[in-house]
């Protein structure tokens, strides 16, 4: 593999991969970055594309905003060419629409997995869909003028992109359920001092904060931060008795590998 190296480029998402990192880029500036199912294969088939050398995936938009959410062609009687509209999914069975939806959450599972720490790089717009894909990384960078929203309530949906379980272990239940229900813009100071940001700063410094970063993460041995992100990601569904035993056993694994006793 080159030092960079273009892996997929379609539907309005580009993936490079320069040794370690990989670059996830929305594309599609002149609409804001706006989401559609085609988008979001075009994301979940940038996870499976992934090299195993990759250990830190930074996700960025092009343009002024990161992503303004759903392209408001979804909202249409005729929806996508060659997609089921709204209107369609609701008439077909419960399953086919449970499948359908399934099929989008995709584009947002993948970010997490423990072998990678994905860093989410936002400007300006994010919206429903764009929201929830800036919680569906480990970790958010935020340009000062970062407007995070939650639009799905006031248009009668719900947010059903991944984004709620995220949200509500970020900011907690009642911050969570008024910033969802009321739609309000969620701001950089906010999003700072409640958590849904690690780290603010002014939008021309944007993408070398997240070079900053990644490379603080690789200064760490692979398997010790893959091992660190199971612990951690797992914390909240586990008891403190279970959280011991498992560090117990993580600390296990890392040691007989610094030992040379490892299978």
């Amino acid at each position: 593999m080159t030092s960079l190296d273009s892996v997929l480029d379609k539907d309005g998402v580009r993936l490079t991969v320069d040794d370690a990192v990989a670059t996830v880029t929305l594309t599609n500036p002149a609409k804001r970055n706006a989401q559609s199912p085609a988008l979001w294969r075009a994301l979940a088939a940038a996870g499976r594309a992934l090299p195993g050398s990759v250990r830190i995936v930074v996700l960025r938009g092009e343009g002024k905003s990161f992503s303004a959410g759903l392209d408001r062609q979804a909202f249409a009687p005729e929806g996508f060419d060659g997609e089921p509209s709204f209107l369609d999914m609701a008439r077909g069975s419960e399953a086919d629409l449970d499948a359908t939806i399934a099929e989008y959450q995709e584009a947002f599972t993948w970010w997490r997995r423990n072998d990678i720490v994905s860093i989410a790089a936002v400007q300006g717009h994010a919206i429903g869909a764009g929201f929830q894909l800036a919680l569906a990384c480990d970790l958010r960078i935020v340009a000062e003028d970062v407007q995070f929203a939650m639009r799905e309530t006031s248009l009668g949906l719900v947010p059903d992109l991944t984004g709620t379980h995220p949200l509500v272990n970020l900011v907690g239940y009642a911050r969570a359920l008024e910033i969802c229900a009321t739609g309000r813009f969620v701001h950089a100071e906010e999003a700072e001092r409640t958590g849904l940001a690690n780290l603010v700063v002014p939008a021309d410094q944007l993408d070398a904060a997240g070079s900053d970063l990644a490379a603080a993460l690789l200064a760490a041995p692979r398997d010790a931060v893959v091992e660190t992100k199971a612990l951690l990601s797992g914390a909240l569904s586990r008891t403190y008795e279970e959280q011991r035993t498992a560090e117990r056993a993580a600390q296990g694994r890392r040691l007989r590998d610094l030992a040379g006793l490892a299978d």
